[in-house]
């Protein structure tokens, strides 16, 4: 019994190509998309990386131009280390058109009569000058010496006597009395007051005893009035109209002094002139 037939294939062409299958080929195709992720990747990073670089540059000019300004503004008869910092990515923020916040900081800064170290901070500031700050502060500090040189232009007051003393600052006034000089110790807190500085006496002492005012007034009748008297200090003169005084603190042998800015000084020049005493 004859099996059964098979169908006979014919033969390849002699110049006909073999294909087997491999069952490696799909991995293979997996292999070969690595090297696009990671090329990828590359290119990420170096776009990533050119993008803080462009930022650097960037927050680096805008630091360069403002502290030019600054410097400008000051004037020849100002010295002073004078720092600038813009917070955050730069660009984007110059796009925006505005910078989120502005840190300006100078160290023994000095312009006319008074001197000490700054710090300047704004938000929302625009890139135009045309239009207004969104909020700026100034705090300046000032040691005792600064201290001293910024009372000695008060007429009658004994600023060459004065030192800081925990919260106040402390001065050596003298009483003449029916030819008698009588040197009396006072401690004076101060505060601000419509724009001023305002020195008030808080403690007084009389021969190392410390006594009251009602006691002073008891002993020398009106003499005691020279002494008992409030100071208004008025800082305006030696700043720009657009800083306004609205706290200071005295403590560690310093004096730090807080300012509100107007929000229009970029764009108005009366605001960026010397302010005056009323």
């Amino acid at each position: 019994m004859s099996g059964p037939e098979h169908p006979t294939l014919p033969l390849p062409e002699p110049g006909s190509r073999w294909v087997l299958a491999d069952s490696g080929d799909a991995p293979a195709r997996r292999r070969r998309v690595w090297p696009w992720i990671v090329t990828l990747v590359i290119v990420a990073a170096v776009l990533v990386g050119g993008w803080f670089v462009a930022n650097w540059l960037a927050g680096d000019l805008v630091e360069r131009a403002v502290r030019t300004q600054v410097v400008q503004q000051l004037g020849a008869d100002a010295s002073g280390e004078v720092d600038v910092e813009v917070s955050g990515m730069v660009i984007p923020q110059l796009v925006s058109g505005e910078l989120d916040e502005l840190r300006i900081t100078a160290q023994d800064l000095s312009f006319d009569t008074l001197s000490g170290d700054v710090e300047v901070v704004a938000t929302a500031v625009p890139i135009r000058a045309d239009r207004d700050l969104g909020q700026a502060s100034a705090t300046v500090v000032l040691d005792e010496q600064q201290v001293r040189a910024l009372l000695a232009g008060i007429e009658g007051f004994p600023a060459d006597t004065v030192s800081i003393d925990g919260g106040e600052v402390a001065a050596s006034f003298e009483l003449t009395v029916f030819g008698a000089v009588i040197p009396i110790g006072v401690g004076l807190v101060p505060s601000a007051a419509d724009g001023d500085l305002v020195l008030t006496p808080a403690t007084l002492r009389l021969a190392d005893a410390t006594v009251s005012a009602d006691d002073l007034r008891a002993r020398f009748g009106g003499f005691a009035d020279a002494v008992l008297r409030s100071w208004d200090v008025c800082v305006a003169q030696y700043l720009p109209a657009a800083l306004t005084m609205t706290d200071v603190v005295v403590a560690d042998g310093r004096a730090t002094i807080d300012f509100d800015i107007a929000p229009g000084v970029l764009h108005d020049p009366a605001l960026r002139q010397d302010g005056s005493c009323g």
